[in-house]
């Protein structure tokens, strides 16, 4: 077996393999690097001086430097390019900047994404360089003023976000809710509002979030008033937990919108006002309205669990019966849309994972900090979002096509009943 000796004198194998996946992601970028460049200067091989010498050619290697990957530091030379090109509305000559490698990067995306998981974590600056430099191998890009300028470049990144244009993105579903991670915002009741929506295409996305009090109507209008103002349509169904303030805003801001409850904090508002001995049973029977397989069949269970309880536990009964249209307009779209539409859960699947990253006792630093690293945490995730079943139902919806308990009743382009009797 072969083996080699370590810095500390000791003999092992590890060293041996942890030297060749280093080797080969060095030549792999090494490699990944020279292509970027030569199909820069192929693209603009036409360009030349008066002379007819060609404006852009390499032009040597950078200084090797240290990049930090999970496989381990990794020195690489990036190839450099002479391009003598001017940009006619500044006087200035161009740059190449390569998208693999940026000329300010120390670290790959992958250790960069670990690291405001780490600070919510509790991890404070001066800590970073000991734990991390075990795990990479190096404390390249790992110093506590490295840290501090990256916790500023995401308050940079959230606030490009909530600012950028919303008119080419058509969102026709939107969860919004209100979450809690344990970390310090500006204010004592205060929580991160979330928006998330489904393009016609029918991927997830995130469109906003932004700091609110206590989920109040004032705080989600805002939020609905920034989008609106940003080009943002209204969407043709919001779905949300039972907290009125958003709703009130939804009416002021986006009237068009339809409306459904969640159905996980409906079963738990229910279920919490009534007995233990009850409960069991209750569940069950709001099972049964929000698994049926239509709408009648939901209106029946309704009915049948506003005889069982509504005599003993009227409160109860009446968290229900007083919203049947918000809850059961999921059976207005398509089926293959049903288990996404009656729950919030994209919202809270994805914040469980933050609020066990955010346990920290002195919170992070400021709101502003705090907010800039759930936005990373979450823009993280979202690359990982699963798109909508059935996807191409969601640009039908949009197109104003009818569907009846699930199934698809009138497309948009065919005639409605009225004009076909006609």
């Amino acid at each position: 077996m072969l083996s080699v000796v370590n810095e500390d004198g000791t003999t092992g194998t590890g060293s041996l393999m942890d030297g060749i996946v280093r080797e080969g992601a060095r030549r792999m970028l090494a490699a990944a690097l020279e292509a970027e460049v030569n199909q820069y200067i192929a693209e603009l091989v036409g360009e030349r001086d008066e002379a007819g010498r060609r404006l852009v050619v390499r032009n040597g290697h950078h200084r090797e430097r240290s990049v930090a990957t999970a496989a381990g530091p990794v020195v690489v030379k990036a190839p450099r390019v002479n391009d003598k090109r001017v940009n006619e509305a500044t006087g200035e000559r161009k740059r190449f900047s390569s998208k693999i490698l940026a000329p300010w990067c120390r670290k790959s995306p992958k250790v960069s994404e670990v690291l405001p998981l780490l600070y919510l974590h509790g991890l404070s600056c001066g800590d970073f360089v000991p734990a991390m430099e075990q795990f990479l191998g190096s404390a390249a890009g790992l110093s506590p003023a490295t840290i501090t300028r990256l916790t500023k470049q995401w308050q940079d990144d959230h606030a490009a976000f909530q600012a950028r244009d919303l008119s080419e993105s058509d969102y026709v579903y939107v969860w919004a809710d209100g979450v809690h991670p344990k970390v310090r915002l500006g204010q004592v009741h205060s929580c991160v509002l979330v928006l998330l929506g489904v393009r016609s295409d029918g991927r997830k996305e995130l469109i906003a979030l932004a700091e609110g009090l206590r989920e109040s109507t004032e705080s989600w209008a805002d939020l609905l008033r920034d989008c609106r103002r940003r080009g943002m349509r209204d969407p043709e169904l919001v779905v949300g937990d039972g907290a009125m303030g958003l709703w009130r805003a939804l009416v002021e801001v986006f009237p068009q919108a339809r409306h459904q409850r969640c159905w996980v904090h409906k079963t738990r508002n229910v279920i919490n006002a009534l007995p233990k001995s009850a409960q069991p049973g209750a569940k069950r029977a709001l099972q049964e309205i929000y698994n049926a397989e239509d709408r009648d069949h939901a209106e029946k269970a309704i009915r049948d669990f506003d005889g069982a309880y509504a005599a003993k536990w009227p409160k109860a009964v009446k968290k229900v019966t007083d919203e049947v249209d918000e809850l059961l307009a999921f059976y207005d779209f398509p089926a293959e849309h049903w288990v996404h539409l009656r729950t919030t859960n994209p919202i809270e699947s994805t914040f469980s994972t933050v609020k066990l990253r955010t346990r920290v006792t002195r919170g992070a630093g400021s709101a502003a900090a705090a907010l800039a690293m759930v936005f990373k945490l979450t823009e993280s995730a979202q690359a990982r979002w699963r798109a909508i079943t059935a996807p191409h139902l969601v640009a039908l919806v949009r197109a104003g096509a009818h569907f009846k308990n699930g199934q698809l009743v009138e497309r948009p382009d065919e005639p409605g009943r009225d004009q076909q009797a006609a």
